[in-house]
C-alpha cells in the first residue's frame, strides 16, 4: 500500500538530511495523507501553532503527493506555493527518484494530466463556486493554511459594488440615466449621514434598502450589466437576513462602495466537498480534533477523518498574566495597561531582541506607541517593518498576522486585549444579529473561537523563541471562558509577577 512506501521512503530521506527540520509527526502525517489519497476519504489535519508558522509540516503532504500515482491539486498561498516549488519538492524528488510533473497556474493543464498542479486558494474557490469548469471533478485536493478558508471564501462570495459600475448602468439605461442619478445623490447622502467609526463600513439601512428595491423596480433584471446582477441576487437574500449589506465609505473622496455576501456559507460549500476527496491543513483550528466549529461553519462531512498534533514542550511559552488588572471596558484600563506595558518594557530591555505590543483599539494603540516613543525614542514604531535590533513595535492584530513572518521571533509579545471580534464593527454586529435572531450561541459559535484563532497565529512566533507572552486582559482568570483559552495557549509555564530574571538569557552551562 502506499501509505507504507510512502512511510519508508521519508523515513530514509528524513534520516538522509542532515541538519533538517525535526517535527516528530511527519511520518503520521504523511501516512494519513497517502491514506486519504487511496480511499478517496477527506480528511483534516491540525499540526499546531508553532509548526504552522514555521512550515515544516509540508514535507509530509508533498511526499505523498508525489508518490501517488495520480494527478494531486495542491490549493496554497503564492508564497507556500513558491517555497513548494523552489525548496521542498525539487528536495525529494531528487531523493525519491520521482519526476512527477509539476505545474502552476490558475486552470487545469489538461485531460491527460497526471502530475502535481499548484494553484491559489482564489482560483480554485472561484472554479468551484462559479459555473466556470476549470477543474475537474473527481481529483485529490490538499488545502494548504485553512486556519484562513472560511475568510477566503466570503471574499470569494463577496459582491462589491464600485463607484464604475453606476456609470455602466447609466450607459445600459440611457431613458432613466437621471433617476439612477437621482437615486444615487440620495444613497450618498444617507450614507455620509451615518457617524464616523474606524472602519468606515456600515450596514445598509432600512432606507437605504428602500432606495435601492425602488431603484431595481425600474430595471429589467435580465439586461442587468454582470455585477448588478450578482449584486440583485442577494440582495433578494437580504430581506431573508441570509445576507450581509454594507456600504464602505472614502469620506474625503465623497464616494462609496456596495457589498454583500452570504452570512451561512455551509449550505454553499457542501457539494464543493463532495466533488473530490480533500485534505485540509491547518495550524489550531479548535482545541477539539474534530474541530466541530470550523467544520459546522463550512459545511463539511461528518465523516471527514480528523487528526491533531499538539505543538511540544520545548515550544512553551512563559505565560504572564497579571491578577487585579482592570477589566478592558473600565475607565481605569487604560492608565493601567500602559503602566504594565512599561514596566515590561524596561524589564526586557537588558535582553536582546524585538518586542511587539498588540493593541486591537486603534485609538490606544496610537495613544501607547506615542507614550513609549517619549521614553524609549526611535526604538519604538507603529506598525512598521523597519526595525532596530531590540525594537518595540506598537502593532494592531492584523497588521502582525500579516507581517510576523518576515519579522524576528519576539522576546516579548504583551497584548492588551483578547482577540475578540469588535461588537462595534458593523459586519461583526449583522453576524452576531443573525446568530441571535436564530436563536443560536453567538459567543461560542463566532467571537470566541475566532479569538483563540487569532491568539494562538499571533503567539506562535514567540513559541519559536520560548519568548514570554504577556497576556494583560483579565478577562482570562475572571470569566468562565478562561479556562479555554489557557487550554488553547498550552504548552505554557504561567506566571503571575515580573521578576527581572524573567528576561535573562541561559549562562553557557545552563545551556
Amino acid at each position: 500500500m502506499i501509505e507504507a512506501e510512502v512511510h519508508l521512503s521519508l523515513h530514509n530521506f528524513l534520516r538522509s538530511q542532515a541538519g533538517f527540520p525535526t517535527w516528530p509527526h511527519h511520518l503520521t502525517m504523511a501516512r494519513l495523507v497517502a491514506r486519504a489519497l487511496r480511499l478517496g476519504r477527506s480528511a483534516l489535519i491540525q499540526v499546531g501553532a508553532a509548526c504552522g508558522y514555521q512550515g515544516r509540516y509540508r514535507t509530509s503532504f508533498v511526499a505523498s503527493a508525489l508518490m501517488w500515482y495520480g494527478p494531486v491539486i495542491i490549493v496554497a498561498p503564492e508564497v507556500v506555493q513558491q517555497r513548494l516549488v523552489k525548496v521542498e519538492i525539487p528536495r525529494l524528488q531528487q531523493w525519491l527518484g520521482i519526476n512527477k510533473s509539476i505545474r502552476t497556474g490558475d486552470v487545469w493543464p489538461g485531460n491527460d494530466f497526471q502530475g502535481l498542479f499548484l494553484t491559489s486558494p482564489q482560483a480554485w474557490l472561484k472554479a468551484q463556486l462559479t459555473p466556470k469548469d476549470n477543474f475537474p471533478a473527481g481529483i485529490p485536493t490538499i488545502i494548504d493554511g485553512v486556519d484562513d478558508l472560511e475568510t477566503w471564501v466570503r471574499d470569494q462570495l463577496t459582491i462589491t459594488w464600485e463607484a464604475q459600475d453606476w456609470d455602466q448602468l447609466i450607459l445600459a439605461y440611457p431613458h432613466i440615466a437621471e433617476e439612477i442619478r437621482s437615486v444615487r445623490a440620495k444613497l450618498t447622502h444617507e450614507l455620509f449621514q451615518h457617524p464616523a467609526n474606524p472602519y468606515e463600513c456600515y450596514l445598509i439601512s432600512q432606507a437605504e434598502t428602500e432606495l435601492l428595491n425602488s431603484l431595481y423596480s425600474d430595471l429589467d433584471i435580465d439586461a442587468l450589466p454582470d455585477t448588478w446582477k450578482q449584486f440583485w441576487q442577494q440582495f433578494q437574500h437580504s430581506f431573508t437576513s441570509s445576507t450581509l449589506l454594507w456600504a464602505t465609505i472614502s469620506r474625503r473622496q465623497g464616494l462609496f462602495s456596495l457589498h454583500s455576501a452570504p452570512i451561512e456559507i455551509a449550505e454553499i460549500l457542501t457539494p464543493v466537498w463532495q466533488r473530490q476527496p480533500v485534505v485540509l491543513i491547518g495550524s489550531s483550528l479548535e482545541p477539539e480534533t474534530e474541530a466541530p466549529i470550523f467544520r459546522q461553519h463550512l459545511g463539511l462531512d461528518e465523516e471527514l477523518t480528523c487528526l491533531k498534533f499538539s505543538d511540544s514542550q520545548t515550544e512553551a511559552i512563559q505565560l504572564y498574566i497579571p491578577y487585579q488588572l482592570p477589566l478592558p471596558n473600565t475607565p481605569e484600563f487604560q492608565a493601567a495597561f500602559i503602566h504594565k506595558v512599561r514596566a515590561l518594557v524596561c524589564l526586557s530591555a537588558t535582553s536582546p531582541g524585538l518586542t511587539v505590543v498588540l493593541v486591537g483599539d486603534v485609538p490606544l494603540k496610537s495613544q501607547v506607541g506615542a507614550i513609549l516613543a517619549a521614553e524609549f525614542g526611535s526604538r519604538v514604531q507603529v506598525e512598521k517593518t523597519c526595525l532596530d535590533e531590540n525594537g518595540i513595535l506598537i502593532s494592531g492584530w492584523e497588521f502582525w498576522r500579516e507581517h510576523q513572518r518576515v519579522l524576528p521571533a519576539p522576546q516579548l509579545l504583551a497584548i492588551a486585549t483578547l482577540p475578540l471580534p469588535s461588537l462595534e464593527h458593523p459586519l461583526v454586529a449583522g453576524r452576531v444579529a443573525h446568530y441571535k435572531r436564530s436563536h443560536q450561541d453567538w459567543f461560542r459559535l463566532y467571537l470566541l473561537p475566532a479569538a483563540l484563532n487569532e491568539l494562538q497565529r499571533a503567539i506562535a512566533p514567540a513559541r519559536e523563541s520560548q519568548g514570554v507572552v504577556a497576556l494583560l486582559d483579565s478577562r482570562v482568570v475572571s470569566r468562565s471562558y478562561g479556562a479555554q483559552i489557557l487550554t488553547a495557549l498550552s504548552p505554557s509555564a504561567r506566571i503571575n509577577y515580573l521578576d527581572p530574571s524573567l528576561f535573562s538569557q541561559p549562562s553557557e552551562d545552563e545551556s
